[in-house]
């Protein structure tokens, strides 16, 4: 039995507070449309071009009071923009499905919320350098506590915006609760707090009925 043929470039982000299984979804889903003979780049923010991958580094370790949120919204404006340009840009062009760990969404949360109202100067911004929305975003929704208790445990480098703790997460996941009811078009919202095989079937069938 032949393939199915692929269908049109889609740009698809996931978003959730930090341990919400993100990165564990998007590997299942990459496989899974994969398999179903689709053309599937994964990336992520902050990172997916090299030099976004060394702005990485300055933002998501050290210190949490090491930089301003003035200038982390630069530093990931910056980012963003090498990432577009090199990486998700030119996959879409060639009729791939990006699926990208983190998009603006991110920035408008943890830079334009977690230390004083700067979501306007972070709009601003994606308006000027980025100008584009994904197709898609699914929204993984998790308990704050346990996100952060998993995010933890993980015990990598990069884990600056953690060091803010479980008040910061909380805030993060109801500003994305909002960002979905405000942009009900784009966001679908998944129940985290489940087997890892039922949340990767819901999305599965989010996104297959995106791509068709």
């Amino acid at each position: 039995m032949s393939a199915p043929a692929p269908g049109p470039a889609r740009f698809i982000t996931f978003e959730g507070i930090d341990g919400s299984g993100k990165s564990t979804q998007i590997k299942r889903l990459a496989d899974d449309l994969t398999a179903q003979g689709h053309d599937v780049i994964v990336t992520r923010e902050p990172g997916g071009s090299a030099g976004a991958e060394e702005i990485r580094a300055l933002v998501l370790q050290g210190e949490p009071d090491r930089w301003s949120a003035e200038t982390e919204i630069l530093l990931f404006t910056a980012a963003r923009r090498d990432h577009m340009e090199r990486t998700i840009l030119p996959a879409l062009a060639a009729g791939k499905i990006v699926l990208c760990d983190r998009f603006a969404d991110s920035t408008r949360m943890y830079q334009g919320l977690s230390r004083g109202d700067l979501r306007a100067v972070v709009d601003q911004l994606h308006t000027l350098m980025i100008g584009r929305e994904p197709d898609l975003t699914v929204l993984i929704d998790m308990d704050p506590a346990v996100g952060l208790s998993r995010a933890l445990s993980r015990q990598t480098a990069d884990e600056r915006f953690e060091a803010f703790g479980e008040g910061l997460q909380a805030a993060m996941r109801q500003g994305f609760l909002d960002l979905a009811q405000a942009a009900p078009d784009r966001f679908r919202v998944v129940d985290g707090a489940r087997e890892i095989d039922a949340i990767a079937q819901d999305i599965a069938a989010i996104v297959t009925a995106t791509i068709t």
